[in-house]
C-alpha cells in the first residue's frame, strides 16, 4: 500500500529517495501487459496483419540467435526494444532516425500492431521486428546482454491495487531487464501517472543492477533530446498532466 507520496520534483537532488511502502506483486507467467482486442480492422489493415506481420514477427518458439542483429536483413550495430508501442509513433521515429540500430517492438494490442505495420509499409522501414505477445516471454527469450536499450512509454498504469500485478515494472521484470541489457545500456520509462512513476522509482532504486541517471530536476521533468512525443503524451499535456521521463543505466557486473 502506498503510505506516502511526493511529486517527483520534491525528491532531493542526489538522494534519489521515494517514500513508498507497497506489497510487491509477482508477475504471473502468461498474463498480458496490454489488451489484445480493439476496433475492427479495415481491409488493408487485416491484409497487413495476415501478410506483412509474419515476415517481421519474432518466433520465440525457436531458439534466439546468438546475436539479435541476425534478426535483421541489413547489418545493425545494436538492438533496442520498445514494450507496448501503442500507435507506434515513438518506435517509427526512432527507427527512421537510427537506421544503424535494429528495433524490436512488442505489442499485444492488435490495433497498435496494424497501425505500425501501415507505417512500416509506407516508409519502407527495414530495421523493425515485431512481437505480438507477452513481453515477459520475449524478455525470457532474449539472450543475456543483447539489448542496448529498453523503452516503456506511457504504459497502462493499472491503478487499482488488485491489478498491480499486471504492471510491467515488477521486481522479477527488473531482474529480467538487467539480464537482457548490455552493461551501460538503459531502461527508459515515461508516464504522466504519479503513482506509477513512484512505483517504478521504488523498484529500480532498490535494484543493485541499475542507477537512476538524473542529476537535476530537468533530467526527469523534460524529455530527453530528440524524444518523439506520442499522441497520448500530447493529450496528457493538453489536459494538464505532466509526465516524468526516467532513465536508468545498467551497471557493470
Amino acid at each position: 500500500m502506498i503510505i506516502a507520496f511526493r511529486r517527483i520534483d520534491q525528491l532531493a537532488h542526489k538522494h534519489k529517495q521515494v517514500f513508498i511502502d507497497m506489497n510487491d506483486s509477482v508477475h504471473q507467467h502468461g498474463s498480458f501487459f496490454g489488451r489484445r482486442k480493439g476496433h475492427k480492422l479495415r481491409a488493408h489493415q487485416t491484409d497487413l496483419v495476415d501478410n506483412l506481420l509474419p515476415h517481421l514477427a519474432l518466433d520465440i518458439g525457436m531458439p534466439a540467435p546468438a546475436a539479435l542483429s541476425e534478426l535483421f536483413d541489413s547489418p545493425v550495430e545494436a538492438v533496442r526494444l520498445e514494450i507496448g508501442f501503442g500507435g507506434g509513433e515513438h518506435l517509427i521515429a526512432e527507427a527512421l532516425a537510427h537506421p544503424q540500430i535494429g528495433f524490436i517492438g512488442a505489442e499485444p494490442y492488435v490495433n497498435g500492431m496494424a497501425k505500425i505495420l501501415a507505417r512500416i509499409e509506407h516508409d519502407n522501414i527495414s530495421n523493425i521486428r515485431l512481437f505480438a505477445g507477452d513481453a515477459a516471454e520475449l524478455m525470457a527469450w532474449v539472450p543475456a546482454g543483447a539489448l542496448l536499450r529498453i523503452d516503456l512509454i506511457h504504459p497502462d498504469p493499472w491503478p487499482k491495487r488488485r491489478h498491480w500485478k499486471r504492471r510491467f515494472v515488477q521486481d522479477a521484470m527488473v531482474g529480467a531487464m538487467a539480464r537482457a541489457l548490455t552493461p551501460g545500456g538503459e531502461f527508459r520509462f515515461v508516464s504522466d501517472i504519479d503513482s506509477y512513476n513512484a512505483w517504478t522509482l521504488a523498484h529500480l532504486l532498490r535494484a543493485s543492477d541499475f542507477d537512476w541517471s538524473a542529476e537535476r530536476a530537468d533530467d526527469w521533468r523534460k524529455p530527453w533530446p530528440d524524444y518523439t512525443m506520442t499522441r497520448y503524451g500530447r493529450k496528457a499535456e493538453r489536459e494538464g498532466r505532466r509526465a516524468a521521463y526516467l532513465r536508468f543505466r545498467r551497471l557493470a557486473a
